[in-house]
């Protein structure tokens, strides 16, 4: 008897010590709701995550969070409370990440957004972003406009944190560039007509209009511009650069601007960009799985998480053991000192005193010609 007690609690202190070297990763995404044509593309890239990193387990707890900023900080609260896990993966959806920013730092988690999320000064020591700023990308739209002519605009975008931020980072950048915003309309995702503000930015005038919205969300405002009859220039940005928007679009959205990471775009990069070699290696194995044609550059964040992951992870285990704080604070420590790493989406390198990371030649411009995104 006292044999078979001996061996059974080496058997449950070894089954505890396996539990421990465990990697739990708990991934928020917007898989039903106005996102979920950003969360889903995530969510199929995580079916090619690998089942180790440096030879440990990796499990992955998946939860929708509907495109809702309080489901999002109430799978945030489990994931912290009940899952313990390492790291967060999420949101796609800016407001939503916003939501779970602080329950992640309460707990001295990492939390690794898959959108550009803004949190005030200081305060995302455990926050970093997979997505370029959209001051980063802005940089891209506005000397894209400079380079044609273009010294009038309207901008028409989400009236949440998304839409907001995009009005903070371009105000600097058309100021500097000396192009006038003459009309600002915003709308919420969840609208299904923004007739009202497609006319006043028509009549308005401008010389190009900026639509700030994401996946397929991003079509509607265009359809509405152009059956309005307004005939100049239209841009979107990253979060728009999906095939929802040729697919809802149509010929509506053909000859329109969209700003990208490199992650889609992979066969039409020079050999000397630094992204080419991962961003055809994302789009071959995306495309191996689900088929011709369905690249997505959210998936690209997904992909690029994995690298990220497998830089950090086998840094932050010569600390510490997964499962524990020490882990998940070796982890933010690695994020912050493993240097230069090249993504599907640019080079990043996040410092302590920087968790964007990318610099400002990352955005690409792209031009829809036949129902595709061509770089310009």
């Amino acid at each position: 008897m006292t044999i078979k007690k001996t061996l059974l609690a080496l058997a449950i202190a070894a089954a505890s010590t396996a539990a421990l070297a465990d990697i739990r990763i708990g991934v928020s995404l917007a898989l039903t709701g106005p996102g979920s044509g950003l969360g889903i593309p995530m969510q199929k890239q995580l079916e090619l995550f690998p089942k180790t990193i440096a030879g440990e387990k990796v499990i992955l707890e998946i939860l929708d969070d509907a495109t809702d900023p309080g489901k999002g900080a109430a799978n945030a609260r489990r994931f912290v409370t009940e899952d313990k896990v390492d790291v967060i993966f999420g949101s796609c959806i800016t407001a939503v990440a916003a939501a779970m920013t602080d329950i992640a730092a309460e707990a001295g988690t990492v939390q690794v957004a898959g959108s550009p999320v803004g949190v005030p000064p200081g305060k995302d020591k455990w926050l970093f972003r997979l997505p370029q700023s959209n001051t980063v990308m802005g940089h891209a739209v506005i000397e894209h406009m400079k380079a044609h002519g273009i010294k009038t605009i309207g901008f028409l975008g989400y009236t949440d944190a998304y839409g907001q931020q995009w009005l903070d980072a371009i105000g600097p950048l058309l100021d500097k560039a000396g192009i006038k915003l003459v009309a600002t309309e915003r709308f919420a995702r969840p609208d299904t007509s923004v007739t009202p503000q497609a006319l006043k930015l028509t009549s308005a005038s401008p010389d190009a209009i900026l639509v700030v919205a994401s996946g397929s969300g991003a079509a509607m405002p265009q359809l509405a511009l152009i059956d309005r009859g307004y005939k100049g220039k239209i841009y979107q940005t990253h979060a728009a650069a999906t095939p929802d928007l040729i697919r809802l679009g149509g010929k509506a959205v053909e000859g329109t601007y969209v700003v990208s990471g490199p992650a889609l775009l992979g066969d039409q990069l020079p050999d000397t960009h630094p992204s080419k070699k991962l961003a055809i290696d994302f789009v071959t194995k995306f495309e191996q799985k689900f088929g011709a044609n369905t690249r997505n550059q959210f998936a690209g964040h997904s992909y690029d998480f994995q690298v990220a992951m497998e830089k950090a992870v086998p840094l932050a285990l010569k600390k510490a053991k997964p499962g524990t704080p020490e882990f998940r604070a070796a982890l933010r420590d690695a994020f912050e000192t493993m240097g230069r790493t090249v993504f599907s989406h640019g080079v990043m390198n996040w410092t302590p005193a920087d968790h964007w990371g990318y610099t400002m030649e990352t955005g690409v411009m792209t031009k829809v010609v036949d129902g595709r995104f061509k770089v310009e």
